[in-house]
């Protein structure tokens, strides 16, 4: 945790540990946790705090994701194509749009299946037709395809953000 911490590492960190005394629990904060939880611990105790670690975290998200010429600045909630030169070209999106691809870049190069998109950027239990994130990859796909296949199907699994370092 220390180490994650001195790199300027921003991940949520639970300690999950058997150590229970008052000292130990402020050794593990004060060493870079988030939160500590002692064994045994309900199962249903964890994940709350995992959702509220979840809850928290946006405050860790880096405020600009660059992957290629593809810039995401997500202050201002606009995407922009910088091919290098002076010229940069800000690529209109929605919301959902703009949320859809921010999931994308932070996951390069990992297969997102539909039930992944689904859960982080619809509400839970919120009603949806069955096409609803096929839908919005094709909206999405149609303004970014003048800059090259940045998102494939990877049929019967999900979809991949293409991006090579």
């Amino acid at each position: 945790c220390q180490w994650l911490r001195s790199r300027s590492l921003a991940l949520p960190v639970l300690m999950l540990t058997s150590k229970d005394r008052v000292e130990d629990r402020i050794a593990g904060l004060d060493s870079g946790a988030d939160d500590y939880l002692v064994k045994p611990f309900s199962m249903a105790e964890l994940l709350a705090r995992m959702r509220a670690l979840r809850r928290r975290s946006p405050e860790l998200k880096p405020t600009r994701i660059q992957k290629g010429p593809l810039l995401l600045d997500c202050d201002r909630r606009v995407a922009i194509l910088n091919s290098g030169t002076a010229s940069e070209k800000l690529i209109e999106l929605t919301q959902k749009e703009f949320m859809l691809l921010q999931y994308f870049m932070e996951h390069p190069n990992q297969i997102v299946t539909r039930e992944q998109v689904l859960n982080q950027l619809w509400e839970f239990g919120a009603e949806h037709n069955s096409n609803v994130v096929a839908a919005q990859m094709r909206l999405l796909r149609r303004k970014l395809e003048q800059y090259g296949h940045l998102i494939e199907t990877v049929y019967g699994m999900g979809y991949r953000f293409n991006h090579s370092e």
